[in-house]
């Protein structure tokens, strides 16, 4: 993967979604902090319980969480960029929920067992065009911390995630990278089936 265009990724999506900080309101900052806290307690409850439940049993636990704290239709649409605007309706549509299994799955398979794992919330922070960014950090004993940044929108009455970015690394730079590769290159049949593969690759992981 070409690290300098995910640099140049990760920049586009900061401007697209005003992730330069500003003066932070804290009711804003709160909803979208509960929203993360709860997400990261719901991971740990699976994550001690992750061996006997086994991916599938994972899977189903963090489907709800999932669904509840993304914006999943937001982040495939970003996802394939310019593309959406080509693909039909019921691509789009089906785009969205193989989409959502994958991010289900990638949970499921990277969340699946407990050695004493913590998150904690560091700060959060409102941007200019309106989203809020949550700081956290997951400690693992006898490694180093992995600094998670959560980019969140308003959806209707609450908050949801469009973005993690993982040490620095955009979760959404990398898949629309490669996704876009594959639509603009091999089509769309050819994206589901990639993503399918994912998703069937999880599981048995």
């Amino acid at each position: 993967m070409d690290l300098k265009f995910i640099r140049l990724v990760v920049v586009f999506l900061f401007y697209i979604f005003g992730t330069i900080p500003a003066i932070a309101q804290d009711e804003s900052a709160a909803s979208a902090r509960q929203v993360v806290d709860k997400f990261q307690t719901e991971l740990i409850s699976v994550m001690k319980n992750g061996k006997q439940l086994g991916f599938a049993g994972r899977y189903n636990k963090l489907y709800d969480s999932v669904s509840n704290s993304h914006d999943l239709t937001k982040i495939a649409r970003i996802v394939v960029g310019k593309e959406w605007e080509k693909l039909s309706e019921a691509q789009q549509q089906n785009l969205v929920d193989v989409f959502s299994k994958l991010s289900v799955a990638s949970y499921a398979h990277n969340f699946k067992d407990y050695s004493g794992e913590s998150f904690t919330i560091d700060s959060e922070e409102e941007t200019k065009l309106g989203g809020v960014v949550v700081h956290a950090r997951l400690s693992v004993p006898d490694d180093k911390d992995v600094k998670f940044d959560y980019m969140l929108k308003e959806k209707g009455p609450s908050w949801r995630i469009i973005n993690i970015i993982a040490n620095g690394v955009s979760d959404l730079a990398l898949k629309r990278s490669e996704y876009t590769t594959i639509l603009q290159r091999d089509g769309f049949d050819a994206l589901i089936a990639k993503i399918n593969e994912k998703i069937d690759n999880y599981s048995k992981l």
